[in-house]
């Protein structure tokens, strides 16, 4: 059983979900949990401008993004430690600004003295899977530690059940 867990997340439905599984596991195990968010790295140098497209952008609005980008991890850190904190999970929060997203997962999980690392699966399969890869997938390739993934399914609510009458 884990006794220390890394959760990273990214805003999307799947992984809210995933905070909310994996808290529970958690409290189930009496494991700590580590949430984590990766922000995009403007080619690593926020004091550069930005090409791409004929465009040019000037190194204030790459600023600008930075701070938007703080500004998005923390709510979505606050929300999760308030999730877990409400079920009496102890639980920390990290993040950091990386262009390799898989990269400072394993990172922070090293660096954080992790045991298991939990992720949500988006569930992209056949082509899209194989063309644009997987972060999860990443992960597992790499990791030194287990990985428990939640496949897109579990984390998707049941339809209502038809009402009678």
């Amino acid at each position: 059983m884990a006794t220390h867990v890394l959760l990273p997340i990214d805003g999307s439905d799947l992984s809210d979900a995933a905070v909310g599984v994996v808290v529970g596991l958690a409290r189930q195990w009496g494991a700590r949990l580590s949430f984590f968010h990766v922000q995009p790295s403007y080619y690593g140098r926020p004091d550069l401008a930005v090409y791409g497209e004929g465009l040019v952008l000037d190194p204030a609005l790459s600023e600008q993004f930075r701070q938007a980008n703080a500004r998005f991890a923390d709510d979505l850190l606050a929300k999760a430690l308030e999730q877990a904190r409400s079920q009496g999970v102890e639980a920390g929060s990290d993040t950091c600004i990386s262009p390799l997203v898989h990269e400072a997962i394993l990172d922070a999980a090293q660096r954080l003295g992790c045991d298991l690392i939990a992720m949500a699966s988006h569930g992209r399969r056949g082509l899209a899977g194989l063309l644009l890869g997987s972060e999860t997938q990443r992960v597992l390739a790499q990791a030194s530690m287990p990985v428990l993934v939640i496949p897109a399914p579990a984390l998707t609510p049941a339809p209502a059940a038809p009402q009678p009458g």
